[in-house]
């Protein structure tokens, strides 16, 4: 006599068939990607600006880093590199700024030893101006004292 009896039902062995099976479908309905080509890289969908850009001298890429990770780093070393190019614009700019009023000062300090010469030589005048009257004052003086003696007699 044959045996009639059903095998018993796995719920783990139909789980694992529906997972077989959908790897199955999935890899029938998703193409493979066919290798990347020298100039089919993801960097070359970027803007132009962003394309090819050389990396500095200072840094470089590691061994197994991933392309997302090369291109984030990347990313980075652009922004900080047009970080560092901007303050170097702007120390140029203060540098030529303060060319300039240096300039400005040694022309305000010439101006500046012109007025201090004027004022040396108005002292000066002044000085010997006061200087003649005082002699003028003392000889007029002189004169009265004489004058004085001389109708007193």
């Amino acid at each position: 006599m044959r045996s009639t009896a059903v095998k018993a039902f796995d719920i783990n062995e139909v789980k694992l068939d529906i997972a077989d099976q959908l790897e199955k479908d999935i890899a029938t309905v998703t193409p493979r990607r066919p290798t990347l080509l020298p100039g089919d890289e993801p960097r070359n969908y970027a803007p132009p600006a962003n394309r090819a850009m050389t990396l500095p001298d200072y840094v470089t890429h590691l061994d197994g880093v991933s392309e997302i990770g090369k291109l984030s780093a990347e990313a980075i070393i652009r922004e900080y590199e047009a970080a560092a190019k901007e303050i170097e614009a702007m120390g140029q700019e203060i540098a030529s700024r303060s060319q300039a009023i240096a300039a400005n000062v040694f022309s305000m300090l010439e101006e500046v030893k012109t007025t201090a010469a004027q004022f040396h030589k108005e002292a000066t005048r002044i000085f010997h101006d006061i200087e003649s009257c005082s002699i003028i004052t003392e000889e007029v003086r002189t004169t009265c004292d004489a004058l004085k003696k001389k109708i007193v007699e």
